[in-house]
């Protein structure tokens, strides 16, 4: 890379929302530095290169401290003009029943990756006086998580982080950007083990559609944006006015184990419906 084009690095970039950014940028003629700890990074990495840019696979178990040293060893030498820390994990269940190596590993990836890899970016952005730095956070910062405890507070911190950091570099030249998606349909909620929830069942919202909003956001500087379909966006909205009571209660509906079947009850119901509806309307022509 000879500094030729800018330089994005995307983080979770095998698949999903990571995918979907890392593709936006080689679009806009970056070079990518893009991360993950899968086996199909070397694929996704291949097909960003058919753009045109020049792509460095870097893979790495981001959970780990080595891991996250080996990524940051990795970008010595570059400038890195955006950032895009979106690795993420979730872990589904009620917090006495779930695995306590799982609940670390939630923090592990989402909380202290996030802080050991923001703070070489961010020094290097300020000491140039130029770059942008996202965060994946996700609407779930919004709410207390029943049966999602764990990874909702680490988005949560994520999202405190974020806004903490927009005050400090505020004068520097360098922008902050968090953006926060719902339900989207991405490897999430099968490697959350939460295939049994009415969440993880239910139509999610398209990954193409949540990059592309979180990369005009912060192509634009703005601080945090509610990213995704029409009915996300009501619900960032109604967050901000709903007691944590309440929003923790509407969450257990959507994340506790055993609820996909109301989902599917709900999903036939409505099947049947519409059925009885056309067939209705069908015989009121005649």
């Amino acid at each position: 890379m000879d500094g030729s084009r800018p330089l994005a690095l995307v983080t979770g970039a095998s698949s999903g929302i990571g995918y979907e950014l890392a593709a936006l940028f080689a679009e806009h003629g970056y070079d990518l530095v893009v991360n993950a700890e899968d086996e199909r990074l070397e694929h996704a990495a291949q097909r960003l290169r058919e753009t045109g840019v020049e792509v460095r696979a870097v893979r790495a178990d981001l959970r780990s401290p080595d891991g996250v040293d080996h990524l940051v060893a990795a970008l010595t030498g570059l400038a890195v003009d955006v950032a895009a820390l979106n690795a993420g994990v979730g872990r589904g269940g009620a917090f006495v029943d779930t695995d306590l190596t799982d609940d670390q590993s939630v923090i592990d990836l989402n909380v202290t990756s996030t802080v050991r890899l923001a703070k070489p970016l961010l020094r290097d952005m300020v000491a140039r006086g130029v770059g942008r730095l996202m965060f994946t956070s996700s609407v779930a910062a919004t709410m207390p998580g029943s049966f999602q405890s764990v990874y909702n507070a680490s988005k949560s911190f994520v999202q405190s982080f974020a806004q903490a950091l927009q005050e400090e570099v505020g004068d520097t030249g360098v922008t902050v950007t968090s953006f926060m998606p719902g339900p989207t349909e991405t490897d999430f909620f099968r490697r959350a083990g939460m295939t049994d929830t009415k969440v993880g069942t239910m139509p999610k919202d398209d990954p193409a559609q949540v990059a592309r909003q979180a990369f005009d956001a912060v192509m634009k500087g703005r601080g945090k944006l509610v990213t995704g379909s029409a009915k996300t966006k009501a619900q960032g909205v109604a967050d901000k006015v709903l007691p944590d009571r309440v929003k923790a209660a509407v969450h257990r509906r959507m994340a506790e184990p055993g609820t996909a079947r109301d989902a599917q009850d709900a999903r036939d119901a409505q099947d049947a419906r519409d059925t009885r509806d056309t067939r209705d309307a069908r015989d009121a022509d005649r």
